[in-house]
């Protein structure tokens, strides 16, 4: 077999940096060769190929996550 290999899809709930729109987001699925991605607090999902996305660090990561809790807390019930 030769070429490359197909590009790994990182699992639902990860969160990437969409390095082709340099954003971050969390995977919410993957759906005919693209992934869907959703914005850290929710807002309009937007779809990325597998090899514009970045796992990100375990600081922008946890950067992240507090930004999506403190949005969460900020909302009136």
């Amino acid at each position: 077999m030769t070429g490359t290999p197909p590009t790994a899809f990182p699992e639902v709930g990860t969160m990437v940096r969409d390095t082709s729109r340099d954003k971050v987001g969390r995977v919410m699925a993957h759906l005919h060769g693209t992934l869907w991605l959703r914005p850290p607090g929710g807002g309009q999902e937007w779809t990325a190929y597998p090899q514009d996305v970045l796992p990100l660090s375990a600081s922008e990561s946890l950067s992240s996550r507090v930004a999506e809790l403190n949005r969460r807390a900020r909302q009136p019930y």
